[in-house]
């Protein structure tokens, strides 16, 4: 049970721990910049007029990130995009594409301007901005857009969810396997809609992936939570001579057996059905990949994957995990923020930083353990170990 420790109780706690050096100095300046005498000073003053500006901007963008979020939203759901991709088109001409009243097209239309999604062309005319440009270009961010109306409805009350035990949403029953403790018998109706969130956004991973980590080496890849085969199709047009086998729940992996023959690659990838919680991993590989699994699950379901996999990998075999990693430089708020309640909402996982993982694979019997950090940190880093002999 929790205790609750009443205000004061609480607060006389607190001033008994001695305050360091850098907690005296970080409390001065707290109490500055919470001055309104001093925040209207640095804004007219000219030597830190500039400074005030941009950070009364960042404090606006966070206060009304809500409100962009959702403008993105809108304009992914209309795929407004997709009508500017061939050229330039009016305000009139987007009403009539969009079937929304002008007024409306309008209004979304210098909304997104202001988020440079799109941008003023010719004759009054708009097009797409750079931001709308690089997304038009990665489907798997547009995916991940839609897929955030699970997301804003289970954060609609954010003290709800941290004062609960977590779960229980939308975003729980869509990720089914986290909350079914029968997940191997998933029908494939359940599993349908993760998976193809999954296959949209592996491609990019792969990506990541393949920059740091040739696999020339690798006999036999086995893919642990492969989803239907979108990462392992990847890296296998890359390397004609490896052998693929695929792990998953029976029923998705019954989808990567049908990608592994529409793609040609059924002579060459396997994919087998089974939970890796309750059933032995298969034999035969070489390098087993972990791509964004680890961060699902919690502590205990972690280790017992690592164990199946040290117990699947041969003496020197290697292990691939890729995933967001908690702490990674200029990726902060996606692993403190951005993960942190997503998988809160989810039920089940938790974004580690690479001393966790680090821990939790040394435990497994890992050892040579690296972090390889990819080009874009916000998609993946690379962890790669050693089976110990």
């Amino acid at each position: 049970m929790t205790t609750v420790w009443p205000s004061s109780r609480a607060d006389a706690t607190i001033n008994m721990i001695p305050l360091s050096f850098s907690d005296r100095l970080l409390g001065l300046r707290d109490s500055i910049l919470s001055n309104p005498r001093f925040q209207r000073f640095a804004a007219i003053f000219p030597l830190t007029r500039g400074v005030a500006r941009r950070r009364a901007g960042v404090m606006f963008d966070l206060v009304a990130g809500f409100v962009y979020s959702q403008v993105l939203f809108a304009c992914v759901q209309l795929k407004l995009f997709d009508h500017l991709a061939a050229g330039p088109l009016s305000a009139e001409d987007l009403a009539l594409r969009l079937s929304l009243p002008l007024d409306s097209t309008r209004l979304l239309l210098d909304a997104a301007e202001s988020l440079q999604l799109v941008q003023r062309r010719s004759q009054g005319r708009y097009g797409l901005g750079q931001l709308g440009a690089e997304l038009r270009g990665n489907q798997s961010v547009t995916a991940l857009v839609e897929h955030h109306a699970l997301l804003y409805r289970d954060l609609q009350d954010p003290i709800a969810l941290l004062r609960g035990p977590g779960g229980g949403g939308e975003l729980a029953a869509y990720w089914a396997y986290a909350r079914d403790g029968q997940a191997a018998d998933l029908s494939g109706a359940a599993v349908a809609p993760y998976t193809a969130l999954m296959a949209a956004s592996q491609p990019m991973i792969a990506v990541e992936v393949l920059h740091v980590y040739s696999f020339r080496d690798c006999r036999c890849l086995l893919d642990v939570g492969g989803g239907d085969g979108a990462f392992l199709a990847a890296v296998a047009a890359q390397l004609p001579e490896l052998h693929c086998i695929l792990f998953d729940l029976p029923a998705v992996a019954a989808k990567a057996a049908e990608r592994f023959r529409s793609s040609g690659l059924s002579a060459r990838a396997t994919a087998v059905g089974g939970s890796f919680l309750t059933d032995p991993l298969p034999q035969g590989a070489d390098l087993v990949s972990l791509v964004r699994v680890l961060h699902d699950h919690d502590d205990a379901e972690v280790m017992t994957l690592l164990r199946a996999v040290h117990q699947a990998l041969p003496d020197n075999g290697k292990l691939l995990v890729a995933e967001p990693i908690a702490g990674t430089s200029g990726a902060e708020s996606m692993a403190g923020a951005y993960f942190a309640f997503y998988l809160r909402a989810m039920g089940s996982g938790k974004a580690r930083s690479f001393e966790r993982l680090r821990d939790l694979l040394e435990q497994a019997g890992f050892g040579e353990i690296q972090l390889r950090p990819g080009p874009m940190p916000l998609v993946a880093s690379i962890i790669t170990a050693v089976k110990r002999q």
